[in-house]
């Protein structure tokens, strides 16, 4: 089964699954952006203050923590598709609750079950890519998918701008785009096949076997005969740590630096630079979703390009290189804040937002591809539920670095933030598994593994 879908040619039934996968993919990004774009708006509503405007986050980020661990351990026992679904519809629903709210501690509430929706997504989509694709293939189609969270981004600044800035509508209207994921749900079970890798996990043996004749064309006269471990449900988490330590903790790095890195750029700009009351620059609220809309081009750039890099030149150098440059692109945000130009500063948002997307679209391939089947959706969401407590940490020290120590001290803590995935790249380049154009079997073929 490996071998058929190792050696086929890429056709068009990748393309469907791919496509179908980053418009979930889309779709997620688009729920997590659009409160940057117009959190102007719920702040006036809501009365509230700029340590009130970071607490969605933090309430957003730990629904996406326990998502994504939730969701995960689902997906390794119910399967790819089934979560992928579910989760879609679940957060879908749970925006458009969003969007009725009438009190903040309603907001709150609804924000958190449409987080653990979206964490869920996490889990179900990057395991899924990774199992359907060629080895060859897979670090490029990986990125290519997680690159459609630019695309989400710019989407939900384009609604923001049609629906606030043109229409003058409020920023519920925005959130009510929740019933275009549901529909989408609905359709997506028709476009994403079941995992063959999980399925044989389970020792659903001629499923999966028809599902790889479909996908590559190619039969096989004795069917489906390799059969990867299986796991209680109990027993996953200890498995990896006890036989995946060195593959979860580089993730967990990882995630960790990226999620305090990423979010934190786009916190910082949305509440402490570009703030029309308080930030370092400020400009109107109905600008805002222009100038992220400018930036998400630049994420959507540097996702294209680092997708190439990952099967070109390996994960080890293009993780590594990657996480650097975004701290690098942190101190350029500071030094364009003190022009107090908008120009400057949009221009130096965008390159850092390019960095930072080719981090943390760098990560997500890598990471993925290092768990066995029966374990990948768990580890997965280990990996990121304990980045989501970064972007916790991240949103609280970068609001008190800004409150306490000014505009530059807090991008250079988002600098260091990006350092640690730098470090753990750097480990990784030095100890780690390179798994570019190598097959998923290979790199875990049993239930124990070394770094």
């Amino acid at each position: 089964m490996a071998s058929r879908l190792d050696a086929t040619a890429w056709r068009p039934i990748h393309s469907r699954i791919a496509i179908a996968l980053g418009i979930g993919w889309m779709l997620d990004a688009f729920e997590v952006q659009i409160i940057g774009s117009v959190i102007p708006g719920i702040q006036k509503e809501f009365l509230l203050d700029s340590t009130q405007s970071v607490w969605i986050n933090i309430v957003w980020f730990g629904g996406i923590a326990l998502g994504a661990l939730g969701f995960g351990y689902l997906a390794d026992r119910i399967g790819r598709k089934r979560l992928f679904v579910a989760t879609l519809i679940l957060y879908s629903v749970a925006a458009i609750a969003t969007a009725t709210a009438q009190d903040f501690t309603l907001f709150i509430f609804f924000r958190f079950i449409t987080a653990m929706g979206v964490g869920g997504e996490y889990s179900a989509v990057t395991s899924a890519i990774s199992e359907f694709t060629p080895a060859r293939n897979r670090g490029r189609s990986n990125g290519l998918v997680m690159s459609f969270w630019a695309v989400g981004g710019i989407l939900a600044s384009f609604i923001s701008i049609v629906i606030i800035s043109t229409l003058n509508l409020t920023w519920r209207y925005t959130l009510l785009f929740g019933v275009v994921s549901a529909l989408y749900g609905l359709l997506a079970r028709r476009l994403i096949p079941e995992s063959p890798r999980w399925l044989a996990s389970h020792g659903r043996l001629k499923e999966a076997d028809d599902v790889v004749t479909s996908i590559t064309g190619i039969s096989s006269p004795n069917g489906y005969v390799e059969l990867a471990g299986a796991s209680s449900g109990k027993s996953r988490l200890h498995a990896l740590w006890s036989h995946y330590r060195g593959r979860l903790l580089f993730g967990m790095a990882l995630d960790f630096s990226e999620a305090a890195g990423y979010y934190g750029l786009f916190t910082a700009m949305s509440i402490l630079v570009f703030s029309a009351s308080t930030g370092a620059v400020p400009v109107e609220d109905g600008a805002l979703p222009y100038y992220f809309l400018i930036a998400n081009f630049g994420a959507l750039a540097g996702g294209i390009l680092v997708s190439f890099a990952l099967d070109k030149i390996g994960r080890k150098p293009t993780v590594t290189f990657s996480y650097a440059l975004a701290a690098v692109s942190m101190i350029g945000c500071a030094l364009a804040a003190a022009t107090g130009s908008v120009f400057v500063v949009v221009v130096a948002f965008t390159i850092a937002a390019f960095f930072a997307t080719c981090a943390w679209v760098s990560a997500y391939p890598t990471f993925s591809e290092l768990f066995p089947t029966h374990l990948r959706a768990t580890g997965i969401g280990a990996v990121i539920a304990v980045g989501r407590i970064g972007a916790i940490i991240g949103q609280v020290v970068l609001a008190v670095a800004a409150t306490v120590w000014g505009i530059g001290v807090m991008f250079s803590i988002l600098g260091l933030f990006w350092l640690i995935g730098a470090a753990a790249g750097a480990i990784w380049w030095k100890f780690g598994t390179e798994a570019s154009g190598v097959s998923l079997e290979v790199l875990s073929p049993g239930e124990k593994a070394n770094v």
